[in-house]
């Protein structure tokens, strides 16, 4: 399973995120053709080495034009990213990491999450940091996300655009409520609430002796320097060895039998959207004999409380049952193919020590459509190609 570590040596931003991904191999230029995708106003990406107590990493600085500065509420952001050409996979990615960092933000400032307004994470340069980071998990075909315990600043104070606040400030403790972090000394902001959101949003959690065959490594720098420690954050981007495909993860399961079916598809979209790995209703009588329905959602272990307000917000029931389980899966990667349709992107799982490929059904979807041909047509066909590829 290919991994992506986020060791925050010295804490995590946006820009240091997708520093340390440039660093660790993507291109600058493919970056910034790839976010050009946003329809928004103009910027620029540029990035520079720098020394970071005497280690090479990358810092990137976003340029905006003046009419690029906007304050935004969630669904626009969301109307933003949806109105992208970029895949499925990223803009789940990118809506989620948004959705943490609004709930966080809507639960400090007692407000609906659709009111929340977003002035520093909701500026150009942030969305492009979210953005940026969701299209390099893609690009280098990251599959799951740990990290180190996250280290915070302590002890000392940081202007905002809601007035001066501690550090770390408040939304950043809020969004890393139950994971692991780390208070040091240092009392300048290490962890932004973008950085927390993408640890919270993509991360299973921490690594525990795991045997990892490192693929390439990445330095993303902050912009100050510090004495203490050195300011960056490093991406280990690599293969976990051993029982692959084994992970630990969470079933949240509830009983329902007072809602509205209508209901039930938003739902599942919502929590799929926040980072579930799969979500589904079963039939179900309940007491009295009365029809209801079971809901089930597998979680990453960092995702469970924002899995459950969404369930409690969404929902009416009130009690939820929870279990760790073992999960495991055959390995897999994804990829592109070159067909008579284009290039496609696939899904290649290994079965019995032979490599199977699959086209995405997202891609045979988009593909009916635009040629006005059944999909059923488009999947046999296809097939055909992948399986006269293999022969070949």
């Amino acid at each position: 399973m290919r991994i992506a570590y986020l060791d925050t040596v010295g804490g995590i931003a946006g820009d240091m995120t997708m520093a340390a991904f440039v660093s660790a191999g993507i291109s600058i230029d493919e970056l910034s053709q790839e976010l050009r995708k946003l329809p928004l106003g103009s910027f620029e990406l540029v990035a520079q080495h720098v020394q970071r107590h005497h280690i090479d990493a990358v810092h990137i600085d976003v340029v905006l034009s003046e009419e690029s500065r906007h304050r935004r509420h969630l669904n626009d952001i969301y109307s933003i990213i949806e109105g992208s050409t970029f895949s499925d996979t990223v803009k789940r990615r990118a809506k989620s990491i948004f959705a943490v960092i609004a709930e966080a933000e809507a639960k400090i400032h007692a407000s609906p999450i659709e009111k929340v307004h977003f002035h520093e994470v909701g500026a150009l340069d942030s969305i492009i940091d979210i953005v940026g980071t969701a299209i390099c998990f893609e690009k280098f075909g990251i599959e799951q996300v740990y990290s180190s315990p996250v280290r915070l600043g302590s002890g000392g104070f940081q202007t905002t655009q809601h007035g001066t606040m501690p550090t770390p400030v408040p939304a950043t403790l809020e969004i890393l409520k139950d994971y692991p972090v780390v208070l040091t000394a240092i009392p300048y902001e290490l962890t932004t609430p973008t950085g927390a959101g993408i640890i919270k949003a993509t991360s299973a959690g921490t690594l525990d002796e795991e045997i990892i065959r490192v693929h390439s490594v990445g330095y993303g720098a902050g912009s100050k320097e510090f004495a203490e420690i050195p300011n960056f954050l490093r991406v280990v981007i690599g293969e976990i060895e051993g029982d692959i495909g084994q992970e630990q993860i969470v079933v949240v399961e509830t009983n329902i039998d007072d809602m509205n079916p209508q209901v039930y598809p938003y739902l599942i979209e919502k929590l799929l959207e926040a980072g579930a790995h799969d979500a589904y209703l079963i039939p179900i009588i309940m007491k009295k004999g009365r029809p209801g329905i079971l809901l089930s959602v597998m979680v990453p272990k960092g995702r469970l409380d924002h899995i459950a307000g969404i369930i409690y917000q969404q929902t009416s029931t009130i009690g939820l049952r929870v279990q760790n389980i073992g999960r495991k899966k055959l390995p897999r990667r994804e990829m592109e193919i070159e067909t008579s349709f284009g290039r496609v992107k696939a899904k290649a799982v290994v079965r019995s020590g032979e490599e199977v490929i699959t086209p995405e059904f997202e891609e045979c979807k988009r593909i009916a459509h635009e040629k006005h041909i059944p999909l059923l047509e488009v999947m046999e066909i296809l097939q055909r190609e992948i399986g006269t590829r293999r022969q070949s």
